[in-house]
């Protein structure tokens, strides 16, 4: 796949094999559509990376609000229309991340998913796509510092959120032995 890090940034954010596909095509579509609007201010990879960043967010806001309505009601009319099908997430596996359990897995996500966007997004791009912290404040809009902030931030609530499901994180020490 040609833009196989557009699919693992969408992937890691939306957590679906076929909306990642259809946002990797909607970021190509309107970067290629918008590419008189680059101004060179950052990198190409950069500015497309911000594109699939918003799409992603804009997709999970355009889901979520879907889901409140609580269910999906079918429009074939050979479809048993009366019953309504309740929307369930699918169960997310990350291919990039191997944990011991599935359940872990699906705890660490559901971590993820709690945060704020922002710290998601800083915690995404850092941690799962391996982005230097320069080039997630170029995507996010940001100043370095902000991104250092919104990192130590979403590490202490996804600890917090962590530990309220019984998980215990151990904290990183340097090489003396300090937090």
């Amino acid at each position: 796949m040609a833009a196989s890090w557009i699919y693992n940034a969408t992937f890691s954010y939306v957590q679906n094999k076929e909306d990642a596909e259809e946002i990797v095509q909607d970021t190509l579509i309107s970067a290629l559509s918008g590419l008189n609007r680059f101004k060179n201010e950052a990198t190409l990879k950069t500015w497309v990376y911000s594109i699939a960043l918003n799409k992603s967010k804009d997709f999970l806001k355009y889901k979520s609000r879907k889901k409140r309505s609580g269910k999906i009601i079918s429009i074939n009319k050979n479809s048993n229309s009366d019953r309504a099908q309740y929307y369930e997430p699918a169960n997310f596996i990350h291919p990039g991340i191997e944990l011991e359990s599935k359940e872990q897995m699906s705890i660490l996500f559901n971590a993820i998913n709690q945060l704020p966007d922002n710290q998601k997004s800083a915690l995404v791009l850092a941690k799962l796509d391996k982005m230097p912290q320069k080039e997630i404040a170029e995507i996010m809009a940001v100043s370095l510092k902000a991104v250092e902030s919104l990192l130590t931030r979403a590490k202490a609530n996804l600890r917090k959120h962590l530990e309220t499901e019984g998980i215990i994180v151990l904290k990183k020490t340097n090489r003396h032995g300090k937090s």
